[in-house]
């Protein structure tokens, strides 16, 4: 188990908290959608338009099984990924699997001038937070093999996971 990768909702600090996690262990830190979007040559968003959410699911599951091969990274994994399980068990029993967990207030309050992510761009996008964040917050739980609060500062929080991965870890 030599990754850890990063799960949680979209806001939750997953690439924050990763490249201070990156800074404090040495390991390289690759933010999942970026790594999807250098594949692709173009960003999330035009992936999005023009294959759908589909087929960035399928892009998202190449990602997975590709970095679930490599060794010494911090993963911060994109914020619908491991609602999937196939994304899960590409990592699941070979890396580290870490939920940072940080309540819907908190992500409404990050996300409120967000205009980069495909699925808020709805009229109601604090309504589609919350019905999200209700629908995936039990899946990130049954994925995680530990959870850290995420509501401290991202070095805090790096902190924080490095203790509680040393500790699964013994």
């Amino acid at each position: 188990m030599d990754n850890i990768v990063l799960c949680g909702f979209m806001g939750c600090g997953k690439s924050t908290v990763g490249k201070n996690l990156a800074r404090k262990t040495g390991k390289k830190f690759i933010d999942m959608d970026s790594y999807i979007e250098k594949k692709a040559g173009m960003t999330v968003t035009e992936i999005f338009d023009k294959f759908g959410e589909k087929g960035f699911r399928e892009m998202e599951y190449e990602a997975c099984k590709e970095l679930s091969e490599m060794k010494g990274l911090i993963i911060a994994s994109g914020g619908g990924a491991f609602t999937f399980k196939r994304n899960v068990d590409a990592f699941k029993g070979r890396d580290i699997i870490v939920l940072l967990d940080v309540p819907i207030k908190t992500i409404k309050y990050r996300l409120r001038n967000d205009k980069s992510r495909p699925l808020l761009q709805k009229p109601d996008k604090d309504k589609v937070m919350q019905e999200l964040y209700e629908r995936r917050l039990p899946v990130y739980r049954e994925a995680a093999d530990v959870v850290v609060s995420g509501k401290n500062t991202p070095l805090g929080t790096a902190f924080s996971v490095i203790d509680a991965v040393s500790t699964l870890k013994k």
